[in-house]
C-alpha cells in the first residue's frame, strides 16, 4: 500500500469520527449562544443545572406538522411541568424551506399552542452543524450536569402518519423520565427521522 493510499484510507476512517465529535452522549453538550424569536440572546450556559430539551423544527416539512397535531405541544407541556426547558432551533437557511423571522416564529407558535421555553433563530446554522442535527424534528435531551443524556428521533416510527404516534416508543418522554429518575437513558442514541434540516447550500 503507497503512503497516499494509507492516508486517504486513514482520513477516510477518521472523518466520519470528526463528523460526530461535536455532539456525543454522556460528554458535554456543545455551548452556544443564540437570538431568540422574541429578540433575546440566550446562550445553554443560562441553564445550568437544569435538564434542557433541543427540538430542531421546520413548520413546512410534513414529519413536524404530524408532531404538531398535538403530541408535540403535549410532550413540550408535560416537560415544563417537571421544571424541563424546552427550546426550538431553526436552522433553515434564508431562501430554504422552514425560514422564519422572529416574528413569524411567535405566530406559529401562538397558533398551533406550542409551549416552548423560546425559539432560537439559527439561518447559519452554526447551531444545528454543531450538535450535528440532520432532520427536522431532531431531538436532544440535555442532563442537568451539561451532559448529553440522549440524541435522536422524537419516537421509533419514521413516518409522517399521525396515526403512528400511539403505537410508537416515545424516545424523548423516555428520556427524560430517565433523567428525571437519575438514571441512564437505555436508548440513548436512536436514528433521527423527518426532512433534513435546510442548511446554506
Amino acid at each position: 500500500m503507497t503512503l497516499l493510499r494509507r492516508s486517504l484510507l486513514a482520513a477516510a476512517l477518521i472523518a466520519p469520527a470528526l463528523a460526530h465529535a461535536a455532539a456525543n452522549v454522556d460528554a458535554p453538550a456543545p455551548s452556544f449562544s443564540a437570538m431568540t424569536a422574541d429578540g433575546k440572546t440566550v446562550s445553554l450556559a443560562d441553564f445550568k443545572g437544569k435538564t434542557v430539551v433541543l427540538e430542531w423544527t421546520n413548520h413546512d416539512c410534513p414529519y413536524v406538522k404530524k408532531h404538531y397535531g398535538g403530541n408535540m405541544q403535549n410532550q413540550q407541556k408535560a416537560a415544563a411541568a417537571q421544571g424541563v426547558v424546552w427550546l426550538q432551533v431553526i436552522s433553515s437557511a434564508p431562501g430554504q424551506q422552514g425560514h422564519v423571522d422572529g416574528a413569524t416564529a411567535q405566530k406559529l407558535n401562538a397558533d398551533r399552542g406550542a409551549a416552548v421555553a423560546a425559539t432560537l433563530l439559527d439561518p447559519k446554522g452554526e447551531i444545528g452543524k454543531a450538535y450535528g442535527a440532520q432532520t427536522t424534528p431532531h431531538m436532544y435531551v440535555i442532563a442537568p450536569d451539561g451532559k448529553l443524556a440522549y440524541k435522536g428521533g422524537i419516537d421509533s416510527i419514521a413516518t409522517a402518519k399521525a396515526d403512528d404516534i400511539a403505537k410508537a416508543d416515545p424516545y424523548v418522554t423516555q428520556a427524560l423520565a430517565a433523567v428525571a429518575a437519575g438514571k441512564k437513558v437505555e436508548k440513548a442514541s436512536t436514528r433521527p427521522y423527518g426532512c433534513s434540516v435546510k442548511y446554506a447550500s
